[in-house]
């Protein structure tokens, strides 16, 4: 539990270095772009080969590549590794540098298929497809960079992974002030700074795999190990297709609202990444090779305390994240983003959007959670057919919704659909007796559930309303915010303590009830 907990705590405090610069990278765009035409078009053009990376590379192929790697790193020794990464290697970079030609010279298709409703502004959908054929080759990149990563995680080398994204938003913060400015259409300085960040990201990982005697090197000859990816990644593609239609579905429906709209949910969604990429992608960058390990040894008893374990993390610090992401959503937006170019107009609608993100956030994380829990024991369809019926009903939500709440009834049915996945994963698992909640659950809720509804309380009566926000200036609202923050935690914790609540307990492994 302590492994589980610190390798946890490295993961989140790199992807904190990397969200804070990704913070300021965002702050940067609005106040130079705003929720203007172009600002829409990037975040497109950025989306869609982002939506290939998490389709092929973070999703597909590496659900189906960490619990193979496990296997021959503990079955099979260093040398089958290399073989088996070898091998990999080739046929993972011909697909990527196929689908990425593609990409570049069919980007007026794409931006079809994604944005259509661009179509009906010339200029924006000009821009966007400009843009796109110059992003799309970070899916080549980046999708390297997460095989790289994929190879470092199962040898628990988790912190170059989790610094790497700070290189994109370095990149992007250099290029949008000083780049930009020497452009004729300076938002386009942006599209070219992904791509040199996807350059340096890759480059970044090439000495560490030096060191592991692991730099991959193109080999024709095939590996058992890559049957049996091809075998798992076939479902899994399929499960993590339903997860990334779902924010197609969303791009298209948004393309057709007023301009703002995807600029909107892009600076919400940002924000709601936040604590799920600090603590939730973390937990579960280090649950997947841990169960791994665990089913390829057959320790089924470790495999359900590791992942109890990690769901007591999640009603720990996930259920305090939603509800601050809930309460502060208005401040946070006005804090980071109300300058320059955005508006208090853009306030108002990404606060709203960010509210009804905020409501899904548990739901996001125990996803990434009990998903894991499925992969590695090799069962790629169970959360296929759960992610099919989770599209289903985001496609419904959306209909439903979009008509009277506009953008915020996609954030709202995105998160909604997130707890029918989450509630589908956990109920299979109980089902199939792989989990059973171990002893001390009961206590831990009512411990919790004080603390929480304490620091709410005093948020509640503490907080300015939205005018005061607006009226201050820019480091009162920091700072602010910051004492605001500062203090829940300070409450949280102390009001935990005053219950009872032992972290030297709470990391003692305990027999199932």
């Amino acid at each position: 539990m302590t492994r589980i907990l610190k390798a946890t705590a490295t993961v989140g405090g790199m992807t904190m270095i990397s969200r804070v610069l990704g913070f300021v990278r965002d702050m940067v765009i609005a106040r130079l772009f705003g929720a203007t035409a172009g600002a829409d078009a990037f975040f497109v053009a950025f989306k869609i080969p982002n939506f290939f990376r998490r389709l092929f590379a973070e999703g597909a192929f590496s659900q189906a590549f960490v619990p193979v790697l496990a296997d021959t790193k503990e079955n099979r020794g260093k040398a089958a590794v290399k073989a088996l990464v070898d091998a990999l290697f080739l046929r993972l970079g011909g697909v990527l540098l196929l689908l990425t030609a593609f990409g570049v010279f069919g980007s007026g298709l794409w931006m079809l298929v994604f944005a259509p409703g661009f179509a009906d502004d010339p200029e924006k959908f000009a821009l966007a497809t400009d843009m796109l054929a110059i992003t799309f080759p970070y899916l080549l990149l980046i999708s390297l960079v997460a095989f790289s990563s994929a190879i470092m995680n199962t040898y628990n080398q988790f912190a170059v992974p989790a610094f790497t994204p700070v290189w994109l938003n370095a990149v992007l913060i250099g290029f949008a002030i000083w780049v930009s400015p020497y452009l004729e259409v300076p938002v386009m300085a942006l599209a070219w700074g992904v791509l040199a960040a996807g350059v340096l990201q890759l480059l970044f990982h090439v000495p560490f795999l030096i060191r592991l005697g692991l730099l991959p090197r193109p080999r024709a000859k095939s590996d058992p190990g890559v049957s049996e990816v091809k075998r798992l990644m076939l479902p899994a593609l399929f499960g993590v297709s339903v997860a990334q239609i779902n924010l197609l579905v969303d791009t298209i429906l948004a393309s057709f609202l007023v301009t703002g709209s995807v600029s909107w949910l892009y600076y919400s969604d940002r924000l709601m990444e936040f604590p799920l990429g600090v603590f939730g992608v973390a937990l579960a960058t280090v649950v997947l090779p841990g169960l791994s390990k665990k089913a390829a040894n057959a320790d089924w008893v470790g495999f359900q305390q590791d992942l109890d374990f990690a769901l007591r993390l999640v009603f720990l610090i996930g259920v305090p994240a939603m509800l601050g992401l809930l309460l502060l959503a208005e401040p946070m937006v006005t804090t980071l983003f109300y300058y320059g170019a955005f508006t208090q107009q853009d306030v108002s609608m990404a606060g709203a959007s960010l509210m009804a993100y905020s409501l899904g956030l548990v739901g996001f994380i125990l996803v990434k959670v009990l998903a894991p829990a499925f992969y590695a024991r090799k069962d790629m369809k169970t959360p296929v057919r759960i992610a099919v019926v989770a599209l289903l009903a985001n496609v419904v939500l959306n209909l439903a919704l979009i008509g009277p709440l506009a953008h915020v009834g996609l954030a709202l049915a995105t998160s909604l659909s997130a707890f029918v996945n989450a509630g589908l994963l956990a109920w299979f698992l109980w089902q199939r007796q792989v989990y059973r909640p171990l002893a001390g659950w009961r206590k831990l809720v009512m411990q919790g559930g004080l603390a929480n509804l304490t620091w709410v309380a005093m948020i509640l009566y503490w907080a300015p309303d939205s005018d005061q926000w607006l009226m201050m200036s820019g480091w009162e609202r920091v700072g602010l915010l910051s004492l605001m923050v500062v203090a829940v935690l300070g409450v949280y914790a102390l009001v935990l303590t005053a219950t009872g609540f032992r972290w030297r307990g709470f990391l003692r492994t305990t027999p199932a009830e």
